[in-house]
C-alpha cells in the first residue's frame, strides 16, 4: 500500500486531494514539519506526533520535508513530482493521455513553483498565516503586483476549456490551484481575472478537494 508522510496543513495536501480524485487506498503518517512542534515528539498538542526531524522519519526522508511517498520500493519527495507520478501510475484521466500531456504537465508544475509559490506564500504569511502584528502588509502588496502577470497568463491559458490540459480536469489542474490558492487572501488579484477565479471555484467544490479539507480542517491549526 502507498504511504504518504505529511501533515494536511503542509504540502501534502495536494497529495491527499489527488488521492482521493484517483480512489487511491494509501496510508496517511502525519508527520508535522519540525518548526511547528509542541510537544516532546512533535506536535501542538503535545502528544506522540511525529516530526520533520524525528529519527522514525529521518530515515524516509533526510531533507527533513514533508511530504514523502513510499509506493513499494520509490522513495519519492517534493509533492509536485508525487503528483505527477501518481497521476501517471494510478490517476487514469487525471494522468497524461500521451507525451505532450505530460510534457504541459510537468510545465504546468514547474511554472507554478517558480512563477507563483514565491509570491502566493507572501501573499498567505502577511495576509491571513502570521499573527497580525508579525505581517508585513508592504510585502503582500509587492507580492500581488509580481502575480498580476502570471495570473493575466493563467486567466488566458483557462479561457478555451475551464481546464489547464486536455480539456478535462487532471493533475495539472490540481498542482496549480493548491499554489495559487496562498494568494486568496488578495481578492484584488483576481478582479481581472475571471476564468481563474471560477475556475478556482470548481476545483474547490469537488468532493475530493472537500474531503481534503474537511481532514485538514481537524487538524490541529
Amino acid at each position: 500500500m502507498i504511504t504518504l508522510y505529511g501533515v494536511l496543513r503542509s504540502r501534502a495536501s495536494r497529495n491527499v486531494w489527488l488521492a482521493h480524485e484517483a480512489g487511491l487506498e494509501f496510508r496517511h503518517v502525519p508527520v508535522i514539519q519540525v518548526y511547528r512542534q509542541g510537544g516532546p515528539r512533535g506536535g501542538p498538542g503535545g502528544g506522540d506526533e511525529l516530526h520533520t526531524r524525528s529519527p522514525e522519519f529521518l530515515a524516509v526522508n533526510p531533507n527533513a520535508q514533508v511530504p514523502t511517498l513510499v509506493d513499494g520500493d520509490l522513495v519519492l519527495n517534493e509533492s509536485l513530482a508525487i503528483n505527477l507520478y501518481l497521476a501517471k501510475r494510478h490517476g487514469g484521466a487525471l494522468g497524461p493521455a500521451d507525451a505532450n500531456e505530460d510534457g504541459l504537465m510537468t510545465m504546468w508544475a514547474l511554472w507554478a513553483a517558480t512563477a507563483v509559490e514565491p509570491h502566493s506564500l507572501q501573499v498567505l504569511y502577511n495576509r491571513a498565516g502570521k499573527p497580525p502584528a508579525e505581517r508585513d502588509e508592504a510585502l503582500a502588496v509587492a507580492s500581488v503586483e509580481a502575480l498580476r502577470a502570471p495570473v493575466a497568463v493563467l486567466n488566458q491559458a483557462l479561457a478555451a476549456t475551464g481546464f489547464l490540459v486536455g480539456g478535462r480536469f487532471t493533475v495539472a489542474d490540481i498542482n496549480t490551484a493548491e499554489i495559487i490558492r496562498y494568494a486568496l487572501p488578495a481578492p484584488e488579484l483576481f478582479e481581472a481575472a475571471p476564468h481563474v477565479r471560477a475556475w478556482m471555484a470548481a476545483c474547490h467544490a469537488r468532493p475530493a478537494f472537500k474531503r481534503m479539507w474537511a481532514e485538514r480542517e481537524l487538524e490541529p491549526a
